[in-house]
């Protein structure tokens, strides 16, 4: 499982972070899923080896322009580039309007069909190589985390228990490889009786905006890696009087590790905390804060930055970003 920050700057974008947009990658295949769709977010794509035509679809978390000005954008583009593959929307309820009348007053038309899902009643959805479900967060409007699992995985054969049940080497024990269920001397065999799983299927939970990390309780269980706004620290949320809606980072972090979540990415950090460690506030102001509340496995996100979570569930940074924060 990999995944690529396409912006992280909370509200307005800045000379080296550009507003919201994060990339999930299929563990196989060439799909991938984009989660949030901040402006100029079809530029920082061209800067990825990422493709419109594969895109698989897409998920808004709040209506705040910062997370979707560039969808109408993105939209465009992948009908010009030839998309003709239907596309899969996830959001909340104001975004199939706003786009809609934006198409209609820009004479918009796509060579592909949208097909809308509410966040609001998104249950258990297969999405791709993902069982996605979403969690209403708090904050100023309506916003939402999407939870993205695993369902296909590497398997292999049970051999001994194939054979302890008189199913014989052929044919049939290609087809339960494949997961398909068979029928042997009149009898439904169920393919997943007979695969073995090295690995447990890895969880990420995306999030929007939200000032109260604990709504993510339940759906943290199993998670190998939360991806969670910081917007602000502590300090500096205390003195604008700011952090209603959002999250510091000492409140994520501290959430995290109580819920042993191993995997930590913040992002969507307020434009005053600057790159450069010997101004004040910097972005290591918020690395501190959080590593004093967290013990697992932290990072902060830089646009571009490219992840992986490999089998064990441990998270890698597999790629160095252009644009260092």
């Amino acid at each position: 499982m990999e995944f690529i920050f396409l912006g992280t700057s909370a509200g307005t974008p800045t000379k080296f972070r550009n507003v919201t947009g994060f990339a999930l990658l299929e563990t196989s295949g060439r799909s991938w899923y984009l989660v949030d769709c901040g402006e100029a977010t079809q530029h920082q794509i061209l800067r990825t080896p990422l493709s419109l035509r594969s895109l698989g679809a897409i998920f808004i978390t709040h209506i705040h322009g910062d997370h979707c000005y560039g969808l109408p954008g993105v939209l465009a583009s992948a009908g010009m580039s030839g998309r003709e593959e239907p596309l899969v929307i996830v959001a909340p309820a104001g975004i199939q309007e706003w786009l809609n009348s934006t198409m209609l007053h820009t004479s918009l038309h796509l060579p592909f069909e949208l097909q809308f899902l509410a966040a609001e009643s998104l249950a258990e959805q297969s999405i791709g190589n993902y069982v996605v479900s979403s969690v209403a967060l708090s904050h100023r409007v309506p916003s939402y985390a999407y939870s993205f699992t695993e369902v296909r995985q590497e398997s292999r054969l049970n051999q001994e228990k194939l054979q302890a049940h008189g199913i014989a080497r052929g044919p049939l024990w290609g087809e339960i490889k494949k997961g398909v269920d068979v029928e042997l001397n009149g009898k439904w065999l169920r393919a997943e009786e007979y695969l073995l799983f090295d690995y447990e299927p890895r969880k990420i939970v995306v999030c929007g905006d939200n000032d109260t990390p604990e709504l993510l309780a339940n759906v943290s269980a199993g998670c190998h890696v939360l991806v969670h706004e910081a917007t602000y620290t502590e300090e500096v949320a205390r003195k604008s009087g700011e952090l209603w809606g959002h999250s510091s980072a000492a409140r994520v972090a501290s959430f995290a590790n109580n819920a042993a979540i191993p995997n930590l990415v913040l992002t969507h950090f307020s434009p005053r905390y600057q790159r450069d460690a010997t101004k004040s506030p910097s972005i290591m102001d918020v690395h501190q804060e959080a590593s004093a509340n967290y013990q697992g496995n932290l990072f902060l996100a830089e646009d571009f930055a490219h992840y992986r979570l490999d089998k064990t569930g441990v998270l890698h940074r597999i790629e160095p970003s252009s644009n260092p924060a």
